[in-house]
């Protein structure tokens, strides 16, 4: 009976070798993780894409020649569904409004059925690409550079985190604890709420890097031991006491649940798109622009980019190989401004991007907008002609001309006051609105309106499809 289990497990090892070897060749399968911070625009980007993709008529940057793109059921059973047809209705029913954004992962397959171009393209005949799109909020991403930060490192750092974004009333509370003190979890489970809700404020205010990542988007684990622990200045080692039971949670948050997360959704990807919120950090100041800079190469350490060999593929060895940084709500700006917020992104990136190059993976930086809600119009003002965009306020519904503010052609007149810790923009203010989706209906043939999404797939995906 031992040899027949073995040999049996042999067999299905072998037949599941023979599965991903032959997929590899002939239906291959490419893995997009989708990320951004909160407010980024993860889900509207992945509704736009699919969309776009499956009615391509507004996607003239996109060159291999796609005949059809259809949903399939999602190949991992456990692993939740992304609701692609909600989030399409919600942003382009009679009454459209913002689908409710990204809270824990999801994935979605997409398969596209492509002629192969070339003197041979006729003769082979249309092959097929699995695009299985995994999205995952960043904050949870941030949460991998925990692995090399132990408690007493991670609670000193956290705690001046703290104090930079004026949480006094929390932080007089978690010094106020004394942590070789027998545990007690009415104490704990009241401090963990008053640090959980320092970390929103912090957020409201601008902040990037709010770690653990799982406090602000709990998702399953609300209400766990491993989602209840604070920092504390002076940490114990007794036995029973807060201090040895608030570090020994925080590395179980680490075993539990951010290393199984690496291993079974981040470390299987092959590209990667990172969506950022520029003009949101830059309505928010010097200091969360310089949070967000430094965010976006904690970032871009969790992953082990790389030229992905055709038999490390095979084998299923998958590294990234191309990393796009997107400035999302492009369509907040006038397109003359366009270029300015392209450039900014880019030097925003500079860190991470160096990282990424370096390892042998390509990665690129451009401005998008998933679906355009604005229109764009010239004014006159002063005897000067701004570009302006117009759309439908998300609070009052009431339509609004924006003019944000003109953005500099050399980023550097605003990271480096960011990076000197300058707290207001010293000749410019940048001011952000928030508008509805505006009402369309889809024309036959073409997906949501958009700006550069097909040039964002052209970069991601272009040179599997071909």
């Amino acid at each position: 009976m031992v040899v027949d289990r073995v040999a049996d497990a042999l067999l299905r090892g072998v037949e599941g070798v023979s599965d991903k070897v032959s997929g590899a060749l002939f239906e291959p399968t490419i893995r997009l993780g989708v990320t951004g911070l909160s407010r980024a625009g993860k889900t509207v980007f992945i509704t736009s894409l699919i969309a776009n993709l499956i009615e391509r008529g507004r996607m003239p940057g996109l060159s291999p020649q796609i005949e059809t793109a259809f949903l399939q059921p999602q190949p991992n059973d456990t692993v939740a569904r992304f609701d692609y047809e909600a989030h399409l209705a919600a942003i382009t029913g009679a009454t459209p409004h913002w689908p409710e954004g990204t809270r824990t992962v999801s994935e979605l397959r997409l398969s596209i059925k492509v002629r192969p171009g070339g003197l041979l393209g006729g003769l082979q005949g249309p092959r097929t690409l699995h695009l299985d799109i995994v999205d995952y909020p960043g904050e949870w991403v941030l949460d991998l550079a925990l692995l090399d930060v132990d408690y007493a490192a991670w609670s000193q750092r956290t705690m001046a985190r703290l104090a930079a974004w004026g949480a006094t009333d929390t932080l007089a509370a978690l010094r106020g604890v004394d942590s070789a003190a027998k545990h007690s979890e009415p104490t704990v489970q009241k401090l963990a709420q008053t640090y959980t809700a320092a970390l929103h404020a912090a957020r409201a205010q601008g902040a990037q890097d709010c770690t653990p990542g799982r406090f602000l988007l709990p998702g399953d684990l609300a209400g766990s031991p491993a989602l209840t622990f604070v920092p504390l200045d002076a940490p114990a080692t007794a036995r029973g006491s807060l201090g040895r039971e608030m570090a020994r949670r925080y590395e179980a948050y680490k075993a539990r649940v951010v290393q199984p997360f690496f291993r079974d959704h981040f470390a299987r990807l092959d590209r990667q798109i990172i969506l950022i919120d520029v003009l949101g950090a830059l309505h928010a100041g010097p200091r969360a622009v310089d949070e967000l800079r430094v965010a976006m190469a904690d970032l871009l350490g969790a992953f082990k980019p790389g030229r992905n060999a055709f038999l490390s593929r095979l084998l299923m060895r998958r590294r990234v190989d191309k990393v796009l940084f997107a400035a999302t709500k492009a369509d907040h700006l006038h397109h003359t401004q366009h270029a300015q917020l392209t450039a900014l992104t880019s030097a925003l990136v500079q860190e991470a991007r160096a990282r990424v190059d370096f390892s042998g993976a390509k990665t690129h930086a451009m401005s998008i907008a998933a679906l355009r809600t604005t229109s764009e119009e010239l004014r006159t003002h002063g005897g000067h002609e701004l570009g302006v965009v117009r759309g439908h306020l998300l609070d009052t519904g009431k339509e609004a001309a924006l003019y944000p503010g003109l953005l500099p052609a050399n980023p550097d007149q605003l990271l480096n006051p960011a990076r000197s810790g300058a707290q207001t923009w010293l000749d410019a203010e940048y001011n952000i609105m928030r508008f509805q989706p505006a009402p369309n209906s889809l024309r036959p043939g073409a997906g949501p309106p958009h700006i550069r999404m097909d040039r964002a797939a052209e970069f991601l995906l272009a040179d599997r499809l071909r």
